[in-house]
C-alpha cells in the first residue's frame, strides 16, 4: 500500500501542495485528476523523491519514504513516467528501456527486457531506433516499457493519455493492466486532466485543485 499523508511542498516560497492525502490499496489503480497546475506532477514527483516534501507522510507498505533519494525509492520497487517522457535522444528505444536496470545493476535485466517485450511486442520493432526519431506515441510507449523494468510494487503514471490518440490511449490501458496481472499487488496512480481514459482503468479518483486533494465519489450506474 502506498500512502501519502498531509504531503505539503513549497517551491521558490509558494505553496504548491496543501496537505495532499491519498491511498492506494494493493493491486488498485487510482486516478488523480485535475487541471494544468494544479498539483498533479508535484505530487507524483514528491512520492519519486524529485521534489523535497515541506512536511506530511510517505510510505510504502509501511516503510516510511522521506528522506530516501529517488534511485532508492526505484530500488523498492516504484516505476515512474513523466510528463515530458525524458527519453534519451540519442540512445535507442531499447537502450532507454534499459537505463533503469544498468543504473540499478539488475542481474536479469535481459530476462525483464524479454517480459516487457512479450507485453509490447511493437517495441522489438522499434528496438534499434533513436529515441529523437520515435513519434509522440511510440516515445510513450518506450516511456511507460521504462517503468515496468523497475515497477514491481508502484507505478507512477503522469499524464500517459495526454495529446495521444484513442488507439494508442487503448493500448496503453491494456499494457498497464496487463503488466498489472503478472505483478500481483501491483499499486498504480495515474495522474491526468481528463476522467475519460482513467475510468477505464480504475473506479477510485482523487480531485486535486490548488494543491488541495479530496476523493471523488464512484459515478451512479
Amino acid at each position: 500500500m502506498l500512502e501519502v499523508g498531509g504531503l505539503t511542498v513549497t517551491l521558490h516560497g509558494i505553496t504548491i501542495l496543501r496537505s495532499v492525502t491519498l491511498t492506494i490499496e494493493p493491486g488498485r489503480i487510482v486516478g488523480l485528476i485535475g487541471r494544468n497546475g494544479a498539483g498533479k506532477t508535484t505530487t507524483l514527483r514528491a512520492i519519486m523523491g524529485l521534489t523535497r516534501a515541506a512536511s506530511g507522510r510517505l510510505a510504502l507498505e509501511g516503510e516510511d519514504l522521506s528522506g530516501l533519494p529517488p534511485h532508492l525509492r526505484a530500488r523498492l520497487g516504484i516505476g515512474y513516467v513523466p510528463e515530458d517522457r525524458r527519453l534519451i535522444s540519442a540512445l535507442s528505444a531499447r537502450e532507454n528501456i534499459l537505463v533503469p536496470a544498468w543504473a540499478g545493476g539488475l542481474a536479469d535485466a535481459e530476462a525483464r527486457l524479454d517480459g516487457v517485450y512479450t507485453l509490447m511486442p511493437e517495441l522489438r520493432e522499434l528496438a534499434a531506433r533513436p529515441a529523437a526519431l520515435l513519434s509522440g506515441g511510440q516515445q510513450k510507449l518506450v516511456a511507460l516499457a521504462r517503468s515496468f523494468m523497475y515497477g514491481s510494487r508502484v507505478l507512477l503514471l503522469d499524464e500517459p493519455f495526454e495529446g495521444v490518440a484513442p488507439p494508442l490511449a487503448r493500448r496503453l490501458v491494456r499494457a498497464v493492466r496487463e503488466f498489472q496481472e503478472h505483478r500481483p499487488g501491483l499499486s498504480v496512480l495515474v495522474a491526468e486532466s481528463e476522467v475519460k481514459w482513467v475510468r477505464l482503468l480504475t473506479d477510485k479518483i482523487y480531485s486535486i485543485e490548488r494543491g488541495t486533494t479530496a476523493e471523488v465519489p464512484a459515478p451512479t450506474p
